[in-house]
């Protein structure tokens, strides 16, 4: 995604239709890189390419029912622009399984992050990528979760038949809320295994410069037609917003008072979510991102105790929206530019985890950085074009079988504070949060943990 006016809390891979392009230091220099290239390929054109206007529609996909769990897993995976339908067969095996093996949430956003224009022109459907990453998460035994995010560029200016991927960004206009209900109701109808629904995307266009702050009215206008469109789908369809990020600073003119060693949260965020809870038509679950750094300051006072910030946003959210259940839509746990090898990164994942489910998180969905083979790819799941396990999915699979929502926790004497725990009654986990080598003595046992290591223990009950 592009960054917006610096109100994100980090940078990540943008999106391009079918193609994905990195983010990074040279972040100006690509969008206008960007703009040439839609330029050529659009025959000279500034309004981006030609988007495919299929003569004979695409019928709808023949889906498994997702698995039958005994309590929301929790835990799942945000699918972006690579993913395991990128990847050769061999790979895609391998994939296949590290999702499978134990029934997690999948995620994948409606146009953009590994899926083209779904309605290029009005009424006009191309629904092939869709079909093919909503066809991934059934084959992958998940609990499916589509994000109705991005619009078509003909409800926000563009022109019909055309996809403008620099400005994936853009919110639709208002005249255009209606048709983008329409268009949340058409992929209702045709992935009826599909469940789950968060309403648009961190807020994406819908920032108003000349106040300094939300347009959250227009945003829960959307909101509201979208909610009414879906529920006339079909009325177990759970629908959740408003996927706000949850901005901290260390030093800011609009801090809120709620705040910790963390920093303090932006006051206009949550008013906006006070504002959005008042005047929703209704709501399923409650959705947010965010990441434990501060857009000021980065981590503060260190990678750990930054953390806490999403239990205490998950607190002030339970308090605020009553019994709604609260889902994190995204979390980061540090800018990208952060020098960790994948043994301190995983430590800081799995503290961030335990804070989630210390906190009673609904869902929690990790954003996949997934790239092409032969890209490095720090915190991915797999290493990309061979397939091979990385720490993050092992984390994914762990707390997925053995913390879901609801999961009893269980308190346990830890002989040094240096090292976490969470525990259920049959498993727990333990993270050396230092970087130094501890002997620890857990629920009456001795370990000995490398630094930052991540160890799972057995409690033979």
């Amino acid at each position: 995604m592009l960054e917006s006016s610096g109100r994100h809390a980090r940078r990540r891979y943008i999106p391009r239709g079918p193609i994905a392009i990195g983010a990074g230091v040279l972040a100006l220099a690509l969008v206008a890189g960007l703009l040439a290239i839609a330029a050529q390929r659009g025959g000279g054109r500034s309004d981006g390419v030609a988007a495919t206007i299929l003569a004979t529609p695409e019928p709808p996909p023949s889906l498994e029912q997702p698995p039958v769990v005994d309590s929301w897993p929790r835990w799942g995976v945000t699918h972006t622009q690579y993913s395991a339908d990128n990847e050769s067969d061999e790979v895609r095996s391998k994939v296949a399984d590290l999702f499978a093996r134990v029934p997690m949430v999948e995620n994948q956003h409606i146009m953009g992050w590994g899926a083209g224009n779904p309605e290029p022109a009005p009424g006009k459907y191309d629904f092939r990528d869709l079909d093919r990453r909503v066809k991934l998460m059934a084959a992958t035994k998940s609990q499916p979760v589509l994000t109705l995010c991005c619009a078509p560029d003909w409800m926000k200016g563009g022109s019909e038949g055309r996809t403008n991927w620099s400005k994936i960004e853009m919110a639709p206009e208002r005249d255009h809320f209606e048709d983008y209900a329409e268009l949340a109701a058409t992929v209702a109808r045709r992935y009826p295994t599909v469940t789950h629904y968060m309403v648009w995307n961190e807020f994406k266009g819908f920032w108003d410069d000349a106040h300094n702050d939300w347009d959250v009215e227009a945003y829960t206008d959307l909101y509201n037609r979208v909610y009414d469109a879906l529920k006339a789908v079909n009325p177990k369809i759970q629908v959740g917003g408003p996927y706000i990020p949850i901005d901290s600073h260390v030093s800011s003119a609009n801090a809120s008072t709620l705040r910790g060693p963390w920093g303090a949260v932006d006051r206009r965020n949550l008013a906006s979510i006070d504002y959005w809870l008042t005047h929703k038509k209704g709501a399923d679950f409650i959705v947010v991102d965010g990441s434990s750094a501060t857009n000021d300051r980065g981590l503060v006072p260190d990678e750990f105790t930054a953390l806490k910030k999403f239990s205490a946003v998950t607190a002030w959210l339970r308090q605020r929206g009553g019994d709604l259940p609260v889902w994190w839509a995204e979390w980061y746990i540090a800018p990208d530019n952060i020098d960790w090898d994948e043994q301190h990164r995983s430590a800081v994942q799995a503290v961030a985890m335990m804070e989630f489910a210390r906190s009673g998180t609904a869902s929690a969905l990790y954003w996949s950085p997934q790239r092409k083979a032969g890209d490095d790819c720090p915190g991915c799941l797999w290493t990309p074009g061979v397939g091979d396990e990385m720490p993050m999915a092992g984390l994914l699979s762990g707390f997925t079988r053995w913390f879901p929502a609801g999961a009893e926790l269980v308190d346990l004497s830890v002989s040094d504070p240096r090292v976490q725990v969470l525990a259920v009654d049959r498993q727990l986990v333990m993270v050396n949060t230092a970087p130094t080598a501890l002997t620890v003595t857990v629920d009456g046992k001795s370990f000995e943990l490398a630094p930052y290591d991540v160890k799972w223990s057995d409690r033979g009950r």
